[in-house]
C-alpha cells in the first residue's frame, strides 16, 4: 500500500480514516491558516481550505497521498464553526433548536506520485432537536460543545439533540467516508486490501 498522510489534527477524522484503512496512514497536521476569502459560498471556501491543507503538508512529503478536510455547519446559510467560548457556543446552540442545518465538508485527496489532486464537498442535512435553555446550558457546562463546529457532537453526548440525519452520517463527524473511498480507489488504493 502507498503512503496515505492524514493532513489533520483531528482525533475523530483519525479515528474515521483508521476505520476505513486500517492503521496505514500517518498523521502530518498542516500549518496552512484558516481564514475567510471574501466571495466564496461556504462550499467553495471549505473546499479551498482543504485544498490548502493538503498542500501545505505535500511540501514536505516526496510521494504518497495526502487526505485534508475541513467541516462547517451551516444554518440559514451562515457558516457556524468552532464557538471556543460557553456564550459562543449558547448562541449557536439557540440559533440550531428546532432547525435543520446542513453540515458541509471540503475534502481534497492529493497523489504525490501521480500530480493529481481530487477535491469534493459533501452535504449532509441534520435535524436539531428544539432545545430548551436548560438543555443548552447543561450540555454547554459538559465543554463538549466548545471545540465542535456548530456546538454539538454527535458523535458524542450531542447525540441526544439530533432528530434525524439526512446523507453521510461520518460527514456530520468531520470524514465522508463514502466520498472518501471512492476517491481513493481512483487513486489506486483498494478499502478492501486487494492492491
Amino acid at each position: 500500500m502507498c503512503r496515505i498522510i492524514l493532513a489533520s489534527a483531528s482525533l475523530r477524522r483519525k479515528e474515521l480514516l483508521k476505520q476505513l484503512i486500517g492503521n496505514n496512514f500517518e498523521v502530518c497536521v498542516s500549518s496552512y491558516g484558516e481564514s475567510h476569502i471574501p466571495g466564496l459560498m461556504p462550499e467553495e471556501l471549505l473546499l479551498r481550505h482543504s485544498l490548502e491543507k493538503a498542500r501545505d503538508v505535500a511540501k514536505l512529503f516526496d510521494s504518497g497521498i495526502i487526505i485534508a478536510a475541513d467541516t462547517s455547519v451551516l444554518c440559514k446559510g451562515e457558516v457556524l464553526g468552532k464557538p471556543h467560548t460557553a456564550e459562543r457556543a449558547k448562541e449557536m446552540l439557540d440559533k440550531i433548536s428546532g432547525k435543520t442545518v446542513q453540515v458541509v465538508t471540503g475534502l481534497t485527496v492529493l497523489d504525490l506520485d501521480g500530480g493529481e489532486e481530487i477535491s469534493e464537498y459533501e452535504v449532509t442535512d441534520v435535524r436539531m432537536k428544539e432545545m430548551s435553555e436548560k438543555e443548552i446550558e447543561a450540555y454547554v457546562r459538559t465543554g463538549e460543545p466548545l471545540d465542535k463546529a456548530g456546538a454539538f457532537g454527535i458523535q458524542d453526548r450531542g447525540a441526544v439533540l439530533v432528530e434525524r440525519v439526512e446523507g453521510d452520517f461520518f460527514n456530520v463527524v468531520g470524514l465522508p467516508l463514502f466520498r472518501l473511498g471512492r476517491i481513493l480507489e481512483k487513486f489506486g488504493v483498494s478499502i478492501f486490501g486487494e492492491n
